[in-house]
Order: C-alpha cells, then sequence, then structure tokens
C-alpha cells in the first residue's frame, strides 16, 4: 500500500483515480486541482507517489514536476495525459516523471505503472 496524491484539474478524474487506487489499497492522502496546489500538498504530505495531469489551469503538471524535483529528486510521479499530446509526455519525461498514463484512463494500466514505481 502506498501513500498517493492525485493531481488533476478536473474533479471526475481525481475522483475516478481515487477510486481505482483505493479499490486496489492504496491510500490517497491528498488531492490537488493545479500545480501550485500539488507543490504546497506535496511538501505537507510527503506522498509515496503521485499522480498528475499535465495540463491544468495556474501551473501546468510540468511545471509543477520539475518544481517538486528541485525540491525532492527521488519523487516518484506518474504524469497523465490526453492523446495527441507527444511533446509534453516527452518533456515530462525529460524532467523526472518517471511514467506516464494516456486518458482515457484504463485502471489496469494506471495499477501497472505504480506497481513498476513501487517496486523501486
Amino acid at each position: 500500500m502506498a501513500k498517493i496524491m492525485v493531481v488533476d484539474d478536473a474533479a471526475f478524474m481525481r475522483m475516478f483515480m481515487k477510486d481505482i487506487l483505493e479499490t486496489a489499497g492504496h491510500q490517497v492522502v491528498c488531492e490537488a486541482s493545479n500545480g501550485r496546489e500539488a507543490i504546497e500538498k506535496y511538501v505537507t504530505f510527503r506522498p509515496d507517489l503521485v499522480t498528475m495531469d499535465i495540463t491544468m489551469p495556474d501551473m501546468d503538471g510540468i511545471e509543477a514536476l520539475k518544481l517538486i524535483m528541485e525540491r525532492d529528486p527521488a519523487a516518484q510521479v506518474i504524469m497523465c495525459s490526453a492523446m495527441g499530446h507527444r511533446e509534453m509526455i516527452l518533456e515530462a519525461i525529460r524532467s523526472g516523471a518517471k511514467d506516464f498514463v494516456v486518458k482515457p484512463l484504463q485502471g489496469s494500466r494506471v495499477l501497472d505503472a505504480v506497481d513498476r514505481l513501487l517496486e523501486v
């Protein structure tokens, strides 16, 4: 079981991701609706893993990822993106994301990514 933070600007996507993770036995310790909020909550809650949407208002997921990685180079972050954001996904991986999942989310793909990172 891991402590996980879910970051997405869409409340229904956070709820869907939380359901996938909690059904598999993980604990969602906090949620954030934008990158700026994600950074603040990462520092406060120190989750084992983060799922982060790329496209969000206020501060996007890539910028938040970079700032989280500056604070904690060992952070485990899985980026989430809709199809067609190939360049953004590549930038996220170069910036420290450990994996990405494509929206619409598939529970098995999310859990595969989570399990792979937790084995490290």
